[in-house]
């Protein structure tokens, strides 16, 4: 007997913005395409800027991006669906990204990515029932001097352990401030992406704050600019550390 095979219904074409909205959204858009020479190099923005409109990149978002830089709706999704801080789905106010790569992981990072799945009753890029936390793993998040490293909203929150990790997505859901160890202060994830989009932040003291690189980030620099000594680390070969006879 020859199986039957359900090709499904073709898939609709995607919902339009609401008037409002797209008249707000084209507005900023234009600033975004004037920044360059050619308007479908402003298309990584441009993504950042529907996804603060809905906390992630929808149809509707992708389809205004094509129509409003003269792409294919397949341009523009290949490309919303290679980076990672684009987002497919609804996801949470605060993304806790968990860095789980070696260094990290080895110093408590799959510990802590473990415990907050357990805590949060959720599983790797998925949301908690409030809205408020998506939590995911991520490769690496570029401070391995400060591991085990958890980012939120890609601020850095450095040192951390399983107990701080915890307490401060418990301080999230809460609504209570919470500071990163460097850097910004916290923002939501629809006010992070439109910052992403080129757009300033306007808070107070926001722009000013600043995250210092750590000291084994800064010792290259310190040495290109003739700071301080270089001390050998590896010997050469035949060479021994210590002194003959000990």
């Amino acid at each position: 007997m020859t199986e039957q095979i359900s090709l499904g219904m073709p898939q609709l074409p995607a919902p339009a913005y609401p008037a409002e909205v797209h008249a707000r959204l084209t507005e900023d858009a234009r600033a975004i395409v004037d920044r360059y020479p050619d308007s479908r190099s402003a298309l990584l923005p441009m993504l950042h800027l529907v996804q603060s409109e809905e906390g992630h990149v929808t149809r509707t978002g992708m389809a205004f991006c094509a129509e409003t830089l003269g792409l294919t709706t397949a341009e523009v999704t290949a490309v919303a669906t290679f980076y990672s801080m684009y987002r497919r789905k609804p996801s949470g106010d605060y993304q806790v990204g968990v860095c789980t790569n070696t260094l990290c992981a080895v110093m408590g990072g799959d510990a802590i990515f473990e415990e907050l799945k357990e805590h949060l009753a959720v599983g790797n890029n998925e949301t908690t029932p409030d809205g408020k936390i998506t939590l995911e793993h991520i490769e690496c998040n570029a401070a391995c001097d400060f591991a085990p490293v958890v980012m939120v909203n890609w601020e850095f929150f450095d040192n951390q352990t399983p107990e701080s990790a915890k307490k401060m997505v418990d301080d999230l859901r809460a609504g209570r401030t919470v500071e990163p160890t460097r850097g910004a202060p916290l923002c939501t994830f629809k006010e992070t992406a439109r910052i992403l989009a080129g757009f300033p932040d306007e808070r107070p003291g926001a722009v000013e704050a600043t995250g210092g690189a750590g000291p084994a980030s800064l010792v290259g620099l310190r040495l290109a600019k003739g700071e301080q000594p270089h001390h050998r680390i590896v010997h050469p070969r035949g060479e021994t550390s210590g002194q003959e006879g000990e």
